[in-house]
């Protein structure tokens, strides 16, 4: 009979205990395993801190940063350990999957679970590649997948869940109202307050797992003003003293674009600063449960205030002062807080003259929104420079060479930590519609990062990316777990659980259907006549066109295998059913689109949209409709020059 020791107690080793239990249960179809506190047992299997069983850390930085994982166990039990209590739960994650077990994708339709008749040994120390390894929200958030997708999070090795705002209350609400599906289905309004418990929800999930939090983002600055982040629109009241805190631009002092998290605010007013530094403290000093506050101004490029006192800095070094003074008062309150700044948009640009005094406290978030998607970043700067910067007038980096020499410039006047905020999984994994060369986009991203000492990733996207696979996101997860796994190897790990013996076949479909995509195109990389329009180019119609002769191909292959004995297995076939259908609609949109048959193209589109939203609630795990479609739609709102008459 199987037993369960704990060498420590804390809610990550409990909840691993927990876990560990169930999934030998299923394995083994065994009975009953128990589960006890006995930091002396000497047999079945022990979990603790690897400092329980005088085990060497020494070789991390900090132990409760960075996860050791380690395991020596034989058919009975063993050690199986980390150097704090997440790493504990990440250990029984990695020692199941060296069972045999696999997460494909968030819920229980994305486990196989074997069933074998013994244990196998299993000896491993690992410490992962990067410090950094998580996901932040986005898209259209449905409570159900916001926890499965929390769960999923350390079973393929990360460590880190954020979420971003007080109250992500945009993000809950294009799902509930099913903003990009009203035809198939009614608004179900959920409230605020609703959706400020569901956060907090989240939070407790995350901390009884031990992962790293990350809280906030945008918004600190209009908040603090007493206009609230979260609102957008015509819920949008500003307080009459407000407005003299707003940046002017133009001459005018007013929200951007009717959008508060967009607004960015007159730096150089000392009371303003005063207001947001005491804003975040407390929100710091009642929130001890958070890791890491982000701090970022607005979410707007080139919106930045113009009044004299403001011009005479750029707005990073206004940056450095007001992250001076919140250090500042976060020291008189007693407050070890870690914060995130983030060089992103303007503040890609160092500073000229300000510097950070406190170094420990921070974490530099290198977040390069502008660079392309189709090249991987292999952090080589060759001759590239930085641009000189210009009050309201800059072009972002696009470049993999360009996109580094900025974070080279940020080096010379930075010595701290740092971690990238990418986007792969935003509105760039419905460009590589099959997400393919996506995945190996990735792989190659987390090496360039590593290689210019960036520490991880925390990918801003959709908690539903595995649409028409996983394999995009497995991807992710396991490169940073260990940065020595290729794409291939890591494809044929993935696509052998997802489709069984067959899984090459399943391979091969999508990649040639993704290439016959062309991800530069959808991109808007490969336009024929780019004052046209960026998606013009007629000459790839004959290519859109070939994709049904593509899916006929593939709906066989999908027909052949239509009913795995696995769970999982079934589903991942069902979702390319769903997928070959979004890949015929959205050809066919294009072939008009890059012909310049702009209104063509948009009823084409919306048949799309309206047809793939009649199968969203059986896909919703792994397919966020709202997120997919309205990144496709930035391509069919951008209007081709022509004699052709716009419908609106």
């Amino acid at each position: 009979m199987y037993k369960i020791y704990k060498t420590s107690l804390h809610s990550a080793i409990d909840y691993a205990a927990e876990e560990l239990k169930k999934y030998l249960r299923m394995m083994l179809l065994c009975g009953e395993i128990d589960i006890r506190y006995e930091p002396t047992a000497t047999d079945g299997f022990r979990l603790g801190l690897m400092q329980d069983f005088g085990l060497d850390v020494s070789d991390v930085e900090d132990v409760a940063l960075d996860d050791i994982l380690y395991m020596d166990t034989d058919t009975e039990g063993g050690i199986i350990a980390g150097d704090n209590p997440r790493s504990v739960l990440l250990a029984v994650y990695e020692y199941l999957r060296q069972q045999g077990c696999r997460w494909l994708f968030p819920g229980v339709d994305g486990e196989i679970i074997p069933t074998v008749k013994e244990l196998a040994p299993t000896k491993l120390r690992h410490v992962p590649t990067c410090r950094f390894r998580g996901q932040c929200n986005e898209g259209a958030e449905y409570q159900q997948n916001m926890l499965e997708a929390i769960e999923f999070t350390p079973k393929v090795g990360m460590n880190v869940f954020m979420q971003e705002f007080l109250i992500p209350s945009f993000y809950y609400r294009h799902y509930y109202r099913h903003d990009q599906n009203e035809e198939n289905r009614p608004p179900e309004p959920v409230t605020d307050e609703t959706i400020w418990k569901w956060k907090i929800q989240c939070e407790t999930e995350i901390a009884k797992r031990g992962l790293q939090y990350h809280d906030m983002g945008h918004g600190w600055s209009v908040d603090a003003i007493g206009i609230p982040s979260y609102l957008r629109d015509d819920d949008i009241i500003v307080p009459a003293d407000a407005y003299q805190y707003l940046a002017e631009v133009n001459g005018v002092r007013d929200l951007w674009k009717r959008k508060p998290t967009f607004t960015q605010v007159c730096m150089s007013n000392e009371v303003l600063r005063k207001k947001i530094v005491d804003y975040t403290a407390d929100y710091a000093e009642s929130h001890g449960h958070v890791h890491y506050l982000h701090f970022w101004l607005g979410d707007a490029m080139n919106a930045h205030c113009e009044c004299a006192n403001c011009r005479v800095k750029t707005p990073s070094d206004w940056y450095m002062i007001l992250l001076n003074e919140l250090d500042a008062e976060l020291t008189r309150r007693g407050l070890d807080t870690k914060i995130v700044f983030i060089a992103y948009t303007d503040t890609l640009w160092a500073p000229v003259e300000e510097r950070l005094k406190c170094n420990d406290r921070f974490t530099l978030l290198f977040a390069p929104i502008s660079r392309k998607y189709t090249e991987p970043l292999t952090g080589e700067v060759g001759d590239a420079k930085v641009e000189p910067y210009v009050l309201n007038a800059s072009t972002m980096p696009k470049s993999p060479e360009q996109t580094f020499a900025y974070f080279e410039a940020w080096k010379k006047v930075w010595p701290g930590k740092n971690v990238a905020y990418e986007y792969h999984f935003w509105r760039h994994q419905y460009y590589d519609v099959c997400n393919i060369r996506l995945a190996e986009v990735i792989n190659e991203d987390v090496r360039g990062y590593k290689r210019v000492g960036i520490d991880g990733i925390i990918e801003d996207g959709s908690q539903r990316s595995f649409f028409p696979t996983g394999y995009a996101f497995y991807t992710y997860a396991r490169t940073l777990y260990d940065s020595t796994l290729t794409a291939e190897q890591i494809a044929e790990e993935y696509f052998s659980a997802a489709f069984g013996e067959d899984w090459k076949a399943f391979y091969d479909y999508l990649k040639e259907l993704g290439e016959s995509f062309d991800f530069a195109y959808l991109e808007g990389h490969n336009s024929a006549d780019f004052e046209k329009c960026k998606y013009y180019n007629p000459a790839l119609a004959e290519k859109f066109a070939k994709v049904k002769a593509i899916t006929a191909k593939g709906r066989e292959l999908i027909r052949a295998h239509y009913n795995y004995p696995l769970r999982a297995q079934t589903v991942s076939v069902r979702l390319l059913e769903l997928h070959a259908l979004y890949s015929e609609m959205l050809a066919e949109a294009l072939v008009a689109k890059c012909q310049g048959k702009d209104n063509e193209a948009d009823e084409l589109f919306r048949r799309m949209r309206v047809e793939c939203g009649k199968q969203e609630a059986y896909f919703q795990p792994c397919y966020d409709h709202f997120l997919a479609t309205y990144s496709l739609s930035t391509i069919f709102n951008t209007r081709t020059k022509s004699e052709e008459p716009v419908i609106y």
